[in-house]
């Protein structure tokens, strides 16, 4: 008789606590957002090791402190051994889109203060072409309908047909934990990533883009069969 299918969240909860394994006693670690991260969360708690811990969020940092893990800002981590979070995206070369939690500045910030980043995410993540998913952009609130404009220029001079679109929840604009807004771009596919990324950076306005490029060392992904490694 055949072993029942994981369900997206078993396959989450599987890749969290294979990540949570991955961490040694006296670490720093910097605890990912979202669903994915927070089984990770929840998993490195039940360990018990001394650690200290970065959080890519408010929500994170409450759930961390809430477990009993001990939370520092990134200022006071210096580098930080792993960073363990997921990913909403992943195409060839452990290319990420992140950012449907709102938090990509706060991640992206701390996956490069990190020597490791390992990616977690359930076998839905991936798939072709690169940039199915919403590509999200944290933009300064002030002008940001002039920001939008002059993202939709940069997405047009890299051939990508699409307009960003205002992230609005409970009727209102979501404002991140930086105090800006998310434009969410639906790309359909993007076929210059490294391009996309350089002409989203130099926009006047833009805080950060859900691109992470060249930063995952390692991806656990989240099958029917188990889990699986992915490298770069």
């Amino acid at each position: 008789m055949s072993a029942p299918e994981m369900s997206a969240d078993d396959q989450k909860r599987a890749v969290g606590e294979a990540a949570a394994a991955r961490v040694e006693d006296g670490m720093t670690v910097g605890l990912g957002t979202g669903s994915t991260a927070a089984f990770f969360v929840e998993a490195l708690a039940r360990r018990g090791l001394k650690l200290r811990c970065v959080a890519t969020s408010e929500a994170t940092a409450a759930l961390a402190t809430r477990l009993g893990l001990h939370v520092i800002d990134l200022d006071d981590a210096g580098e930080i051994d792993l960073t363990v979070d997921g990913a909403d995206e992943i195409g060839p070369g452990l290319a990420l889109i992140k950012g449907g939690g709102a938090a990509l500045l706060r991640e992206k910030l701390v996956w490069e203060a990190s020597r490791r980043c390992l990616c977690i995410a359930d076998a839905s993540k991936l798939g072709a072409p690169f940039g199915r998913f919403l590509l999200p952009i944290e933009v300064v609130a002030f002008g940001h309908k002039t920001t939008a404009r002059r993202i939709a220029a940069a997405l047009e001079a890299c051939t990508i047909a699409a307009k960003p679109v205002l992230r609005v929840k409970d009727g209102a604009p979501l404002v991140t934990d930086n105090g800006g807004l998310i434009y969410d771009v639906p790309c359909g596919a993007i076929p210059d990533p490294a391009a996309l990324a350089a002409a989203l950076k130099a926009v006047t306005g833009v805080m950060e883009h859900g691109l992470f490029l060249g930063l995952a060392t390692e991806a656990f992904i989240g099958t029917s069969a188990g889990v699986e490694t992915l490298h770069p």
